[in-house]
């Protein structure tokens, strides 16, 4: 819409308007300043006097399970490799933040949880750092959020449980890092490393790169200071610290910078670099990334074992047409070899016996003939027929996603039963073994014990709704061979904001579009009215793509229909070529295209090499293959009527462009 001729005298009258219409705003924020819910000095301080009351330790054997929750600490307790100790986190429903200040054990063989309660505890915190070492947990930093998320409060407290003894002390020493949440903190030998994080003052957010180091003999903080024209990291929060010999390694992150466009507006920047830390000298440099790496991520965790690092999740956020942000959730592992600095992709395999039985459950309900040969470029079936005789439903059973939001299903299964036939003969989609993993996620905790790899908890978004997770995960790092859901995850809660909550939300967006809009001349001074909201969709992104694929998509208008086939795409690594077969591409063309990949990444955990590492990496292909071949040849389909529709012309839609989503887990604590 053209600009309006001025009319003589309005300017004064505009300006008038604009002035009241500010010192409105102006108390509206000062009346949400002295709201009780938003006043953290208050609600620290009644946490303090109950925390006051408490006269002895006690500790609940066989207590309920955490609540879900998100940037919480997990870790194993040095004492005995069997037990984890999670402390902390934060849960948001909807329209209240929850902070948490307990402390829990958790026995890995019993599967039970001791509810520890002491005197003189930490006040409640999430995004802080755990170290465990000798038989102390130590616990630096973190943030406290008022329930409505208007305030925060950073700690800079530093604390140690003794492990023994369940007794909390807070240890006050000079030259400790200034407040913050969103930093790493790693053990090295007998030293406490912390980097990074950052500090929200409300009307900016300040990133840290400074460097710190906590002596545990002589209880001494020391900041090392980087020396004039050294390499250094930039500042940043939410990346991943982790330990190897007498090396430190910094991976990715995440910060803010402001852009050089009129408005000044911030920018997000997700960091992919990798730096080492010699611990010796103190010296950064850079580390080159080697092999597949992943694609930059934020809010993904990392572990080591042995000699590889492992990381899983993170999140990638993508604006569309139409200035739509999807949020993709990603339940990727990839390995990090240290001693070569080589990135490659960690597939898990599976065992012969079950390969076996699948086989022979095919053989006896289809009367195929089963084929023995040894060479994996010759033990291909006509997997491309045997997909066809896969009814739409199968294919959705296949892709069902349980997420569990107020009584829908959280946990990743593909390839799922099928529905109940009439028929005795099993169709390959239904003779397929379920396949559970955990789904993707953001701010999990994740730790290894022994061999094994310990997932829990997090968070992730189903349209606008934050779904946070108390699930468990194992897997055997070792092996590779299965993921083990040790706790499912229980139902989230999710409470619909009301509408004076919609409308306080739009006043602090219509606010700070003031803040930018001041010189623009336009006579338009009251708001448009939103139109109404779209439709509800199904839960979950596999979920959508189940309801696009059975048609229930076409309400969607085309914009955003074709949104939705790129975060279907996005969502099961469709964009990458080396992972995925093209249309209409038979297993063994995909294959001999692919192999390079497949044989490096079961190299990587088989060692196996000649006739042994081309049937590995066949196993592994073939399982990708046999994932996502259905889901390829429907998405062909959708994509051709796609074409079909836009071929017949233009969209006619008189809705307003929908504005950007708020990109808050990208602050990657």
């Amino acid at each position: 819409m053209g600009k309006k001729t001025k009319k003589p005298g309005k300017g004064k009258e505009k300006t008038e308007r604009k002035t009241a219409k500010a010192e409105e705003k102006k108390a509206r924020r000062e009346s949400k300043k002295v709201s009780p819910e938003d006043d953290i000095d208050a609600i620290l301080l009644s946490i303090q006097k109950e925390e006051a009351k408490k006269k002895e330790i006690h500790v609940e054997e066989n207590a309920p399970r955490p609540s879900p929750r998100s940037n919480c600490s997990l870790n194993i307790n040095p004492l005995k490799e069997t037990e984890m100790i999670l402390y902390g986190g934060e849960f948001y429903n909807g329209t209240k933040t929850y902070v948490y200040g307990d402390l829990y054990r958790y026995d890995v063989n019993k599967g039970d949880w001791k509810l520890v309660s002491s005197p003189n505890s930490p006040p409640p915190r999430s995004a802080h750092q755990a170290v465990a070492w000798k038989n102390y947990l130590y616990i630096f930093g973190g943030e406290f959020t008022s329930p409505n998320q208007e305030r925060f409060h950073h700690y800079k407290d530093f604390w140690m449980l003794d492990l023994k003894t369940n007794q909390w002390e807070q240890l006050n020493y000079k030259g400790c890092p200034s407040p913050r949440s969103g930093h790493r903190m790693v053990l090295y030998k007998h030293k406490l490393v912390v980097f990074g994080g950052f500090y929200d003052t409300l009307r900016e957010v300040r990133y840290f790169n400074d460097l710190y180091v906590f002596d545990l003999d002589t209880f001494k903080w020391q900041e090392i200071k980087p020396t004039p024209g050294c390499l250094w990291p930039s500042a940043r929060s939410g990346f991943q610290l982790f330990v190897h010999q007498d090396d430190i390694y910094l991976y990715g992150g995440y910060s803010k910078e402001i852009s050089s466009d009129k408005n000044s507006s911030e920018k997000g920047i997700v960091h992919s670099d990798m730096w080492v830390l010699d611990p010796k000298t103190w010296v950064w440099n850079k580390v080159k990334k080697g092999g597949m790496p992943p694609g930059p991520r934020a809010g993904f965790s990392m572990s080591v074992h042995k000699n590889r690092a492992v990381l899983y999740g993170g999140v990638v956020d993508m604006e569309t047409e139409g200035d739509v942000l999807m949020s993709l959730f990603l339940n990727e592992l990839y390995g990090f070899q240290l001693d070569i600095h080589r990135w490659y992709p960690l597939e898990l395999r599976k065992e012969k016996s079950t390969k076996d039985k699948i086989k022979k459950i095919k053989n006896e309900e289809t009367h195929v003939p089963l084929d023995n040969s040894d060479d994996p470029m010759e033990v291909v079936t006509n997997d491309e027929d045997e997909n066809m005789d896969c009814d739409i439903d199968d294919i959705s059973s296949s892709m069902e996603k349980n997420i569990k939001v107020n009584g829908a299903e959280v946990a990743v299964k593909s390839n799922s039963k099928t529905h109940e036939s009439n028929s005795k003969v099993l169709t390959p989609c239904s003779t397929l073994e379920e396949v559970v993993k955990p789904c993707g996620r953001i701010n999990a905790s994740m730790v290894v014990g022994k061999d094994t790899l310990y997932i829990y908890g997090g968070m992730m978004e189903i349209r606008d709704q934050e779904i946070t997770l108390d699930d468990l995960y194992a897997l055997n790092l070792s092996k590779l061979d299965e993921w083990k859901c040790l706790i499912p995850a229980s139902e989230s809660e999710w409470v619909e904001a009301s509408e004076d909550d919609e409308e306080d939300d739009d006043d602090d967006d219509e606010d700070s579009e003031d803040e930018n809009e001041e010189k623009d001349d336009s006579d338009e001074d009251e708001d448009e009215e939103d139109d109404d909201d779209m439709e509800a969709q199904n839960d979950g992104v596999l979920g959508d793509a189940v309801a696009i694929i059975k048609g229930e998509g076409k309400k969607l208008r085309r914009k955003e229909k074709r949104a939705r086939i790129e975060q279907i795409r996005a969502s099961l690594g469709l964009s990458d070529s080396q992972r995925t077969p093209t249309p209409g591409e038979a297993l063994k063309d995909f294959y001999k295209r692919t192999n390079g990949y497949w044989q490096m990444a079961a190299y990587e955990h088989t060692a196996h090499t000649g006739k042994e590492l081309r049937k590995d990496g066949f196993d592994l292909a073939e399982s990708r293959y046999k994932e996502l071949k259905p889901i390829l040849d429907e998405l062909a389909i959708l994509e051709a009527e796609q074409k079909a529709e836009e071929a017949e012309g233009p969209e006619t839609s008189n809705s307003r462009k929908k504005g950007t989503k708020k990109n808050k887990h990208l602050g990657s604590k």
